[in-house]
């Protein structure tokens, strides 16, 4: 116990109950800003990529089955390069759909036309913006 008039650690002039260390003052984090995807419009992005991905994909996959009973059925004679052409060409739409699913869709509440051809070159635009403005920020 610290007698009148000195600390715990017997240092003389400090008052009795007052701490030995200073207690610094934690400052509250301010919220980050968040720049994400409003709900509404990922699952607009999700539904135009699981058709715009997701079919392809599955005419891909379904290439080497089809081809598989094709050869063993003795149906056609089909040669192994056709088959991972045609299943490369499935694959390949498929990532132009995934692409095409993310840019196409509406970021305002309402969901735009259809097919959204007309948002392609403003969602291209958001992205080239937020790309400088990460580039921009100090790290």
């Amino acid at each position: 116990m610290a007698s009148k008039g000195t600390s715990s650690n017997g240092v003389e002039g400090f008052a009795k109950g007052v701490p030995d260390k200073p207690v610094r003052a934690v400052a509250p984090k301010a919220p980050k800003p968040r720049n994400t995807i409003p709900p509404v419009v990922a699952n607009r992005m999700a539904r135009r990529v699981v058709i715009g991905a997701g079919i392809p994909t599955f005419f891909g996959m379904s290439t080497f089955v089809i081809s598989y009973l094709l050869v063993t059925r003795q149906i056609a004679d089909v040669q192994p390069a056709v088959t991972l052409l045609v299943s490369g060409g499935f694959f390949a739409l498929g990532l132009v759909g995934l692409s095409y699913g993310l840019f196409s869709s509406s970021w305002l509440p309402e969901p735009g036309t259809l097919l959204g051809f007309e948002q392609i070159g403003p969602n291209i635009t958001r992205l080239r913006n937020g790309a400088v403005a990460r580039r921009s920020e100090p790290r």
